[in-house]
Order: structure tokens, then C-alpha cells, then sequence
């Protein structure tokens, strides 16, 4: 055999191998490359088998517990229903508006196009389609996750009756849970009753659910009687329903549109010819007037999106379609006062229709919203929010960035001491203030008041950023990330920032609330429809210690109580507190739309009482277009001032108007004025130099001041001298150089006569002959100097006096005429608190004037709280 043969020769080879005494090494055979790949394969088929099976098996695991699901879900005959503050119903969402369809009813080309963009293998899946969820997770590979979905009909339909819709809750699980449902239905009702229930559950924006109801909105016709540009409007709707609705965005939704027409095409439901005819159509053509935008659905609305929103963000549950009983925090009466304001004719504060603006009323002591205003003369329901959406605020950032920390954490005084003066950023920017001048050394209650930038930053700086972000979050604001492309905070929100309008309303509650924080909130609690309660109450948390609310709302009572705030914020009897605030322009924007000098894109104006916490933003939905810009010029910065003292006014009418009591933590001090360290008044301190300021307890000063208890003393380099040609005597002397604070004036005693002035100089026109003797003293701080005195002697008349003695208090000078010719560059010379001109006194004083008078003028600045 031949095996036999084969042995044989083998054996012969190993007695060949001994005979001649040597071993020859026989090479390996080496392992079959085929082998390793089998094994390679079967190991992979192994993990794809235990990964099958554990993949079922989970399924298996998440199925099982999958809630049931009835007829009634999938009708949705349920609404949400809303109740007030009292608890008493004021609106309803969903089932009862509905005009639900029956089968025959759906005309065959809004069945084309709904399957065409939303599952063209409907009639070939048993509710689960495989190769669309194959596509689905290779475009989300190449294209970026959530690219594209692959849920079919049946599954949306599972959706919408029993899970959420939101993003973030499309987990494994419920994905497990919608598709062993799906299965279940297609195994207990047909297709076209699928697709059925389907079209009469979606939502289609304005408050409509299902397309026949919607038909019926938009084109004012029955559902059969569609055509096929307004069958492909609805089926695109059903995916963002308010992103799509023609009457909010046309230009989108005719994108969406022309989308389901191509679509159809490329499902072979209609022509090319079809298609382009279609698209030809304007996406306005055929559309009605909205019916439900009653003056009723419209006050509330603002109010009814911030609900649905927060309801789906806490819990997941769609209002539209769960069948709630939603139990809310509004104040109706507050509402319609804040729709009124800002929509009806009754008040003139806005100039044209096309500015918008936003309103949030919260209650300081639970955080309620009471009402919202998130737009003015809206043409549709639910849309853009400007009280939850809008974001720049400007220097009311101020005291949550810089002021409120600065109390907190280092526990600065109101009269703590900040040098106004050119500063820049660390990345070498400028910082200007709003008047681009600086005032020197000034108390942070001055730098607050009147909205300082450079010793804002200055505090910011001492604070730090670690410092303003630990309060950030305290007050609900751990997330802010500011104006620097989201970096946290930045040194420029020091002086102005990005919050909402509730958000803003919300933190300077805290202040107004000693400190306590509440999450602003709509929802109190909720009943799903199976009886589960679940309470949305958010909880309180010490935000700031009571001085720091305190010490702040002291300090922004004097924002609304200067002259250019409180001419439109001032209601009679009300104490309030507040701030003013605008953002600014870029220079790019300014150089390319031609944006005139001070104008702004927007203002806002935050205040509160005891009982209220009002937020107003007031501002253009295209900030740069012509005209779209607030000045000062034709008072539409002050707007939001006006929309907050017609609400703050009404809200006022029905509650106790109290002042905050002042905490033991916090402790009243008068202190000298301008004093760092800040010291306590010495005897000798003049009242217009005392100022009462608060010190958190412990941190009081008590140190006396002496600066004003050192006697004056006698004023130098006074002269005198004739002028023969103008028949005069020329007085002058130096400034008298006072340490610290206050006003000088200088007493002229000339023989018998006394004259007072505050300037450097002084004339006697027509003086009499003789010797005329002069004595100079300085009056400040309730005191007088010791006199310097000097002496001229003017010559008979007639005679050539060539030159006159003059004698003065350790100083010896002669002067001419001629030398008198410099006198008036020489009188105009003085310190910087009281440089005037001695000519224009010259010529108004004689000798024989008891005194002279002098003038001051006063100067009105603007507010303008533009932050660089």
C-alpha cells in the first residue's frame, strides 16, 4: 500500500543517517495561513453570535418591561389642561381640538407624500425596518450622529402616544420598547389603520394636532380635497412642525416642501413635470389667516411655551399629547397687564411694531414666574421666546460678576475706595467709560450708581474669577459662559453679560429675597393621566449671605432714585431698587451699517421690590438693519424703563409695599468723605464732608480722622500793585493748597471794605489816593488763616509815580505797570478744584463792593451704560 511504501522509506533514510554517523535536520513544515484565518473567522462569527444573543437578550429584558398601550392612547382623545395660580382652568392642549379623520377621507396624494419623506418601505416592514435602520446608522458613521433617524411610522406613532420625544431620551432602552410596541401593533392593526392614527396624532404647530385639523388651518379646506403642493406642506411639517409653519418662516418651510416633492418624485408618485410645477407654486398661495390667535390664546402665549418647554425638560412628557393636568404659577391678571403694555394701543411706548422685547415677573420669595412676556405683535403661536431666549444684558451683569462678590467674599464696604483712571485689560484693550472720561478716586457705591467701568474691572480683578463663578452658581447660574465664545468667565463680564431675561429676573430675586435663591419656574406640579403627581417645586438654597443682599439693593435703591433714572422709573410710595444696562456694538457693525454715534442694539432695565422681580430687554430681531438701533436721541434706550414702570406699577396696586430691614450683619456708619482706610469724622469734619455708608459688622472703621482738625494757615504770594494808565490796583495771589477735601474761599480786607471771592485775583477800579492797605485770609472747613497782607500806594492825580512799595508777609516784590499787564494770564492760573478766570471778576468788582459774588455751573450727564 502506499502508506507501506512510504514508511518504508522513511526507515530507510534513518538507518542510512545512523550508518554514516550523522543527523541531517529535517526544516518544519510551516502552519497553514488558511488555518490561522479559519480560526480568526470562527472566532469572529463567535463574538457576532454571542453579541446577537446578548443583544436579544437585552432586547428581550427592556421589552418586558414596556408599558401597555391602549386604543385610546393611540386616538388620544386626552387634553392637557392648565390651571392657574387659584387653580383654576384657563387653557386646554391637544384632543378636544382635534378633528380626527377617517381613512377614506385621506386623499391618496397626502398618503404618497407622507411615505415618500417618512417611510417609503412602510407596507413592506412588520413595523421594525431593518435596512432603514442599516441606513440610518451608516449615514450617522459618514454624517455625524443624529443625521439621520430610522424609526419608521409605526414606531413615531408608538412615540408620540407613550414616550417622550426629546433627544436626549432616545436610550436604548426606550428604543427596545418603541420597536417591541411597534411589532405588537402591526400585529393587531392593519396598515392603513396604522398610517390613519398616524396622520391624526402628529403635531402641526399653532396648537393643531393631526393634518386634518391642520388642513383646515392653513388652507381653510378639507383634508380631501388637498392638492399636491399643500399634501407635501403637511407631510414636511410633522418633523418640526413650528420650524416648518408657513405663516412663522416661509422661506423654510418652502425648503421643506420642495424637499417632499423631490422625494415623491424619486419615489415614482409623481412626474418630473409634476414636481417642478409644485415647486413653482409660492408657499403663501392658498393659505388662510390663522383662527386661533383669539386675543385669549395670544395674552398667554408667551407664558404657555415656557410651560411646555420646562415641562419636557423636567420630565420628558410632551404636553401636546400626554394628557396632563398642568398646574401653573400665572397670575392672569399680572399677564394681561403685561401683555397689554407691550401689544395694545393704551400705551404709547414703543415706535414701530418691529421692536421687540421680553418681560419676566418673578415672586423674590418662592421664585414663581407670575408672568412672561417673550415677544410684542407676534403673528403666530409658540414662537421665538425673547424672555427665555434673548441674551445680552449689558451692566445689570454688574452686580452678579463684581459688586455681589465683592461683598461676599472680601466684605468691601459701600464706601470702599476705587481709583477711576485710564485702564486696560490684561490683553491691552482699553477699558472706557461711558462718558470716556475719568473721575479719579471714588467710592464703590459711586462706581455702582453710576455705572463706572474701570473700577468695576478693578474689583472684578480683586474678587477673582474663581470668587464671581462660586457665586454665579449660587444664584442658579453655574452655566453662564459669558461673553467670550463660551470660555467661562471672562474680564469683560466684569461689566457686561449674556443672561435671559428670566434668568436675570431671577438672580437679583436672590437680593431682593435677603439672599435666599429659587429657580424661576412656571410648573408647581403636574397629574399625568394614569393619576401620577409629580411635583416640579424647585428647592431654596442660601445664595448670599443677608449683608451682601443687603449692602446691594441699598446701593441699587440709589440707581432708581438719580435723576436720569428715576424720571421713568419713579412710581410714588414704591421703594425699588435697580439697574440699567445695554450691550454694544461692534466695530465691524458700526463701520459697515453706518450706525450713528451712542446708539445701541439693546437695552434692558432689571428691578425689584420686596414683592417683585421685574427683567425688561427691549431690542430689534435684526439688530444692524437701517434704523433698528436705540439712542437716547429719540428715547428708545429709556424704553425698557417704561415697560418696567408700567408693569412694576400695576403689580404694586395689590400688595403691601415694605422697605428691607436692615440685618444685624449689616452696620450704618457715617465716615469722613473719600478717606482710605475709610475713618471715622474728627471735630473738626465739615457735614458737606460726612457720608453714611455700611460696613459689614466687624469691618466698621474706628479710627478718627484728623485731616480736618490741622489749622489753616496764612495764604502766600499775595501782591499788589497801581495801574497809572487804567487808574487801578491789581490784586493776586496763589491757590491755597488744602489737604483732603473741601472749598476755599479767600477774604479781601482793602482799608475799611471787605470783599469775598473764590478766585486768584482781584481789581479796585478808581482807587483813592494814598497808601492803601490789603490783608488776605483763607476761609475752609469752617475755619479762617492767619492774614498775609500787603500794601500800594496810589499817587495824587496828576502825578508821575513811576513805581509804588509794595509789602507782604515774609515776601518782598516790586511790580510796575507794565508788570501789571500780566496779571489776567496770571489770575487764571489755579489748583484743579477751583481754576477760574479773574477777568471776568475784574471787571465787575470795586473797591467799594462789601463782596463779590462767584457762580458755579453744574453739569447733567446722561446715563449711558455702554461697556467697551
Amino acid at each position: 500500500m502506499p502508506e507501506n511504501n512510504e514508511m518504508s522509506r522513511v526507515s530507510q533514510k534513518k538507518n542510512q543517517k545512523k550508518k554514516n554517523g550523522t543527523r541531517k535536520k529535517v526544516p518544519k513544515k510551516k502552519k497553514s495561513n488558511k488555518s490561522l484565518f479559519k480560526k480568526i473567522l470562527l472566532g469572529l462569527v463567535a463574538l457576532i453570535v454571542l453579541a446577537v444573543l446578548s443583544g436579544v437578550g437585552l432586547f428581550a429584558y427592556y421589552a418586558s418591561s414596556a408599558p401597555e398601550i391602549s386604543m385610546d392612547d393611540l386616538m388620544d382623545g386626552q387634553s392637557t389642561v392648565l390651571y392657574d395660580q387659584d387653580e383654576n382652568e384657563f387653557y386646554s392642549l391637544g384632543g378636544e381640538e382635534r378633528d380626527y379623520v377617517e381613512a377614506g377621507e385621506i386623499p391618496q396624494v397626502l398618503v404618497d407624500a407622507v411615505l415618500s419623506i417618512e417611510d417609503q418601505r412602510f407596507y413592506k416592514h412588520i413595523g421594525v425596518d431593518p435596512i432603514r435602520i442599516g441606513g440610518a446608522v451608516l449615514a450617522n458613521v459618514t454624517d455625524g450622529f443624529g443625521s439621520e433617524g430610522g424609526s419608521t411610522i409605526t414606531q413615531q406613532l408608538i412615540k408620540l402616544s407613550v414616550f417622550s420625544t426629546k433627544k436626549e431620551d432616545q436610550t436604548i432602552k426606550r428604543k427596545a420598547q418603541e420597536a417591541w410596541l411597534a411589532l405588537k401593533i402591526e400585529q393587531e392593526l392593519s396598515k392603513e389603520q396604522i398610517l390613519t392614527l398616524y396622520i391624526n396624532k402628529v403635531y402641526m404647530s399653532d396648537n393643531q394636532y393631526g393634518m386634518g385639523t391642520a388642513s383646515e388651518y392653513y388652507f381653510g379646506k378639507p383634508i380631501s380635497e388637498l392638492e399636491l403642493h399643500e399634501a407635501a406642506l403637511l407631510a414636511g411639517m410633522s418633523q418640526a412642525p413650528n420650524a416648518y409653519n408657513p405663516h412663522n418662516d416661509p422661506e423654510r418651510a418652502k425648503k421643506r416642501r420642495d424637499t417632499v416633492l423631490y422625494m415623491m418624485f424619486e419615489n415614482e408618485k409623481i412626474s418630473e413635470d409634476e414636481m417642478k410645477t409644485a415647486r413653482e407654486i409660492p408657499i403663501t398661495e392658498g393659505l388662510v389667516e390663522n383662527n386661533d390667535n383669539s386675543a385669549d390664546s395670544m395674552v398667554i402665549d408667551s407664558y404657555l411655551k415656557t410651560v411646555i418647554d420646562e415641562v419636557k425638560e423636567k420630565t420628558g412628557l410632551d404636553p401636546h399629547t400626554a394628557g396632563l393636568k398642568i398646574y401653573t404659577n400665572i397670575d392672569m391678571d399680572a399677564q394681561k397687564q403685561v401683555y397689554n403694555v407691550l401689544n395694545s394701543d393704551e400705551y404709547s411706548i414703543f415706535p414701530n411694531d418691529e421692536m421687540q422685547t421680553a418681560v419676566t415677573v418673578v415672586d423674590p420669595k418662592t421664585g414663581q414666574l407670575k408672568a412672561i412676556g417673550g415677544s410684542r405683535k407676534a403673528e403666530g403661536q409658540l414662537l421665538f421666546n425673547h424672555a427665555s431666549d434673548a441674551k445680552q444684558i449689558g451692566s445689570t451683569i454688574k452686580p452678579l460678576t463684581t459688586y455681589g462678590p465683592a461683598i461676599e467674599y472680601l466684605k468691601y464696604s459701600t464706601h470702599h475706595q476705587v481709583v477711576d483712571e485710564p485702564t486696560n485689560y490684561s490683553s491691552g484693550q482699553k477699558i472706557n467709560n461711558w462718558d470716556r472720561d475719568y473721575e479719579g478716586q471714588i467710592s464703590m457705591r459711586r462706581a455702582l450708581v453710576d455705572s463706572r467701568n474701570v473700577p468695576t474691572y478693578k474689583i472684578f480683578k480683586d474678587v477673582g474669577k474663581q470668587n464671581t463663578q462660586q457665586f454665579m452658581e449660587n444664584i442658579g447660574l453655574g452655566n453662564y459662559r459669558g461673553k467670550a465664545n463660551g470660555e467661562g468667565i471672562n474680564e469683560s463680564d466684569s461689566i457686561s453679560g449674556e443672561l435671559t431675561p428670566i434668568e436675570l429676573a431671577g438672580s437679583y430675586a436672590a437680593f431682593a429675597n435677603g439672599g435666599e435663591y429659587t429657580e424661576p419656574y412656571t410648573v408647581s406640579k403636574i397629574v399625568t393621566a394614569d393619576g401620577e403627581e409629580i411635583d416640579l417645586t424647585p428647592s431654596s438654597n442660601k445664595a448670599m449671605s443677608d449683608y451682601t443682599a443687603y449692602m446691594i439693593t441699598d446701593m441699587l435703591k440709589d440707581v432708581v432714585n438719580v435723576e436720569f433714572t428715576s424720571q421713568t422709573v419713579n412710581i410714588p410710595g414704591l421703594i425699588q431698587a435697580g439697574k440699567t444696562g445695554t450691550s454694544n456694538y461692534t466695530a465691524d457693525e458700526i463701520a459697515q451699517n453706518n450706525i450713528p454715534d451712542g446708539a445701541v442694539p439693546d437695552s434692558t432695565f432689571v428691578g425689584y421690590t420686596t414683592n417683585y422681580s421685574v427683567a425688561v430687554w427691549t431690542g430689534y430681531v435684526n439688530r444692524t438693519q437701517e434704523g433698528h438701533w436705540l439712542s437716547f436721541d429719540d428715547g428708545t434706550r429709556e424704553i425698557p424703563r417704561l415697560v418696567y414702570r408700567e408693569v412694576m406699577a400695576y403689580l404694586a396696586e395689590s400688595v403691601e409695599n415694605r422697605d428691607w430691614s436692615k440685618p444685624n450683619s449689616v452696620v450704618e456708619v457715617a465716615v469722613e468723605k473719600g478717606s482710605n482706610p475709610a475713618a471715622l469724622p474728627g471735630p473738626s469734619t465739615p457735614s458737606s464732608e460726612k457720608v453714611t455708608e455700611l460696613f459689614v459688622r466687624g469691618t466698621e472703621p474706628t479710627k478718627v480722622s484728623t485731616t480736618f482738625d490741622k489749622d489753616l494757615t496764612a495764604p502766600t504770594g499775595l501782591t499788589a500793585s497801581y495801574d497809572a494808565e487804567a487808574d487801578e490796583v491789581i490784586i493776586n495771589w496763589d491757590a491755597y493748597s488744602l489737604e483732603g477735601d473741601g472749598d476755599v474761599t479767600y477774604e479781601l480786607k482793602i482799608g475799611d471794605q471787605t470783599a469775598t471771592t473764590g478766585d486768584l485775583g482781584y481789581v479796585v477800579q478808581d482807587p483813592p489816593e494814598g497808601t492803601m492797605n490789603i490783608t488776605l485770609k483763607v476761609k475752609a472747613r469752617g475755619k479762617t488763616s492767619p492774614g498775609a497782607s500787603a500794601s500800594v500806594t496810589v499817587p495824587p492825580s496828576g502825578e508821575d509815580e513811576e513805581s509804588s512799595e509794595e509789602e507782604s508777609d515774609g515776601d518782598e516784590s516790586e511790580s510796575s505797570s507794565e508788570e501789571s499787564s500780566s496779571f489776567e494770564s496770571e489770575s487764571s492760573q489755579s489748583s484743579s478744584s477751583q481754576s477760574q478766570e479773574s477777568s471776568s471778576s475784574s471787571s465787575e468788582s470795586s473797591a467799594s463792593e462789601a463782596q463779590s459774588s462767584s457762580s458755579s455751573a453744574s453739569e447733567t450727564e446722561d446715563e449711558d451704560d455702554e461697556d467697551e
